[in-house]
């Protein structure tokens, strides 16, 4: 088994104080899906009347259990018995044909009876290596244990379950007063590499006391993963298995449709955990922040920053901390939107490098590698062309990236 790599440079000092949300509760257990000596498996059981909303990848080759909770995520038709979110990490359970369909019928059947739900309303994810069945018996023997330990304040573990080569548990909070109740929002997240828009070899579980209907839940969480998970990237690969589900129970009693403070407070939960999958990208020691301005459309910005932050030339080049304006230049013009090279300019972070299609008259090189030498960057793009702005987040590329991944199912 490949060593655990050290942990992330760019990692938050410690696991953050996550609210117990009423109506969930969670378990863990070591199953030995593919790790020894550490949980493998989380079970989080939601409360009769929890509406659940979800938005997935779309790679060509989703995973089994990916297109089973995209069939099941549309429908509330049992919504007053419960639900349940099961995931495995180790094994992705991805390019497994029928084995794979099976694996995700055993798991959910059984789930459905630990936990008394319907097996309409068990949602799995799997996350790992690719190709290999999934051994699943190993994941049934363990699910009465877990429901028999379901706890409110078991998230911080269900964090640390679903880890492959995280380097540490991602979590993320937020409180809203809304007519004088607070209401709370948790969520968790895991992701280090196969990471780029259309999300990510990434798993995310957010968690809310907040009543809110299916459908409108659903409309807000695919605004805040496409302003937040859509637009973060490690290596530009995306996965077979991303899943993003969000919980809500109602516990708290305040219906917070239309609200635009509660729609703030996912948003904010929602990009802190994106940019900590970023911090934890494998092997990264810079975190990058690529916003592009002054495009034809926000599509065409879009289209530039993603060029910049996927670019190998430009992330060696951050990882280096080589101050190379030209590697953004060539990005800019390979994206395939639209740009005039003689209206271009690039800012590294306040200090101007080039503009009108030139460096900079104030360029100033010796100042420009001093900020190239902290660990969060800002590269700013200005097109000159339009009102189009689109920000992305990413990390450099260092030779931990090729040691992780090299090593990956040894």
């Amino acid at each position: 088994m490949a060593k655990t790599p050290a942990r992330s440079p760019l990692a938050p000092e410690r696991f953050p104080d996550l609210p117990v949300i009423e109506g969930v509760a969670f378990a863990t257990a070591e199953a030995g899906v593919r790790y020894k000596g550490r949980t493998d498996v989380m079970l989080a059981r939601l409360a009769p009347g929890s509406t659940l909303a979800g938005v997935f990848t779309r790679s060509s080759t989703r995973a089994a259990p990916v297109l089973d909770c995209q069939d099941k995520i549309g429908s509330d038709g049992a919504a007053d018995q419960g639900a349940a979110i099961l995931v495995n990490s180790g094994n992705a359970n991805a390019f497994t044909g029928r084995h794979g369909v099976e694996s995700v019928k055993a798991v959910s059947e059984a789930a459905a009876r630990a936990a008394d739900v319907p097996e309409a309303r068990v949602f799995t994810s799997s996350t790992g290596v690719i190709g290999e069945p999934l051994p699943h018996d190993r994941i049934l023997a363990k699910l009465d244990e877990m429901n028999a330990a379901l706890d409110p304040s078991g998230i911080e573990a269900a964090a640390r379950a679903i880890m492959t080569t995280d380097t540490f548990p991602k979590g993320a909070t937020a409180t809203v007063e809304v007519d004088g109740t607070p209401v709370k929002i948790a969520g968790i997240a895991k992701g280090s590499g196969m990471i780029a828009p259309d999300m990510a070899t990434m798993l995310v579980y957010i968690f809310t006391d907040a009543r809110i209907g299916r459908t409108e839940l659903q409309t807000l969480v695919t605004d805040c993963a496409n302003r937040t998970f859509n637009c973060i990237t490690v290596d530009s690969d995306t996965s077979t298995s991303d899943t993003v589900l969000m919980g809500a129970t109602g516990a708290s009693g305040v219906d917070v449709t239309g609200n635009g403070e509660f729609a703030e407070a996912l948003y904010g939960v929602m990009l802190d955990l994106a940019h900590q999958v970023v911090r934890d990208g494998e092997g990264a020691t810079k975190f990058v922040e690529v916003a592009v301005t002054g495009a034809a459309s926000y599509a065409d910005a879009r289209t530039h920053a993603l060029s910049v932050a996927n670019s190998p030339l430009v992330k060696t080049a951050v990882a280096g901390e080589d101050a190379n304006w030209g590697r953004v230049v060539m990005a800019i013009g390979k994206s395939g939107a639209a740009a005039d090279r003689d209206l271009l300019s690039i800012r590294f972070g306040d200090l101007k490098v080039a503009e009108k299609g030139w460096v900079s008259p104030d360029y100033d090189e010796e100042a420009a590698s001093a900020y190239m030498k902290g660990q969060e960057l800002t590269i700013g793009i200005d097109l000159g062309l339009g009102e189009g702005a689109a920000t992305v987040w990413t990390c450099d590329l260092t030779h931990g990236y090729i040691d992780i991944n090299a090593d990956y199912r040894s």
